[in-house]
This record gives C-alpha cells, sequence and structure tokens, in this order.
C-alpha cells in the first residue's frame, strides 16, 4: 500500500484515480454506511468536490483506490460550516491559517493486505498518519473533522483522539459529531502503522 497527495492543479492528470476515489465513496458511504449522500452512475460526488480541495488517496498497486479523505483549508468554505453547523457548540467555526478540513474519510478494510493482529486495520493508520504527515508538511496544525461517534471510537483507539467542537447530534441514522485533532509529530508517531518506516516515505505528492 502507498498513499497520494492530489492538489487540486493536478486533478485533471488522474481521472481513473479520482473516479476510483468517487466510487470508493459510493461504496462506503451510501452502500456500507447506508448515509444519506447523493450517488449517481456508482460514484458519490458533492458540492465540496468542487472547491480546491487536495485528496489524500490509499493505493493498492499503483491504480486501486483502497482508501480517501479530502482536505480543505477551514478559512475557506467547509463541510462544518456550510453543511454542520449545528455540530459546532458556538454555531460557527474559529478558523485560523494553521487549520484544514478533513471530510469523506473512508477505507476499504475488506482488503486482506494489512490485516494483522492489531486492533486497528493498517490501511485505516496509514490514512491517518498521511493526513498529519500532509498537513505538518503544508503548515497545518491542527484539523477539524464532522464524523460520527463510531469514528470518533477509532481515533481515539489508534492514539489520536478527538477534542469536541460541540455535543453530538443525530443526523439521518447517525450520531454525528465535530471535533479538533492535532498535527503534531507525537501525533504521527502514535498513528502510524507499527514497524513503517518515516511516513515521509508513504507519501508521494502527485505535484
Amino acid at each position: 500500500m502507498q498513499t497520494i497527495a492530489i492538489p487540486a492543479d493536478t486533478r485533471a492528470q488522474f481521472p481513473d484515480l479520482i473516479d476510483g476515489m468517487h466510487r470508493l465513496r459510493a461504496s462506503v458511504f451510501k452502500e456500507r454506511l447506508e448515509w444519506d449522500v447523493k450517488v449517481v452512475d456508482g460514484r458519490e460526488v458533492d458540492d465540496f468536490d468542487q472547491l480546491p480541495a487536495t485528496y489524500i488517496l490509499l493505493l493498492r498497486g499503483s491504480s486501486k483506490v483502497s482508501g480517501c479523505a479530502r482536505l480543505l483549508p477551514a478559512s475557506g468554505a467547509t463541510m462544518l460550516t456550510r453543511a454542520f453547523p449545528q455540530l459546532l457548540s458556538a454555531g460557527k467555526l474559529e478558523a485560523h491559517a494553521a487549520m484544514i478540513e478533513s471530510s469523506r474519510f473512508c477505507v476499504d478494510t475488506t482488503i486482506e493486505e494489512g490485516r494483522g493482529e492489531g486492533s486497528l486495520h493498517e490501511a485505516t493508520l496509514t490514512m491517518l498518519a498521511a493526513i498529519i504527515e500532509w498537513s505538518m508538511t503544508h503548515g497545518y496544525n491542527e484539523i477539524v473533522t464532522a464524523t460520527d461517534v463510531r469514528f470518533e471510537r477509532i481515533l481515539k483507539r489508534a492514539g489520536w483522539p478527538m477534542r469536541r467542537l460541540g455535543e453530538p447530534t443525530r443526523i439521518g441514522n447517525t450520531i454525528a459529531v465535530a471535533g479538533s485533532l492535532q498535527a503534531d509529530r507525537a501525533s504521527l508517531e502514535r498513528v502510524r502503522p507499527a514497524g513503517a518506516g518515516s511516513t515521509f516515505n508513504l507519501l508521494h505528492n502527485a505535484a
């Protein structure tokens, strides 16, 4: 497995990977989790994909997308501020230049590669480590997200506990919660897969 970061200005160079990401999102969010998301032709796409996001993708081989996340500067339009402000205790996000939002995180945990004796799949840990590393490399020290309480527990098990930004709220068929995560060296060391080398060897920028 390897991870790749695709900035907005290089997105057109990787149409197959971007398509694979949207198909994975449809499979995970619509089919497995049964979230209320729009799927067209087997692909989940929303309005925030039109913004200058960076995508972090987990690949098997060179082309099979097995994990993804979308990163957007918190100083601009984000899911927390536009779609889920009810998750924020103050009704708004106190954004700053070193804050980024992570959204649409998902991993295909049915893959056998990386399924060891640990409590979390290596694919999940690799994606978390890649998000932290990318954020640190690009000057971000805080990551905010809207997720559900199930994934909040996964983050805690990974050694990357989330600080809640509001009270859990039912949205559709899930209990959603907003939170903040540190992007620093200590978090990276706790999260990255056991026995893995430097996370910088895992993340390859497409730019």
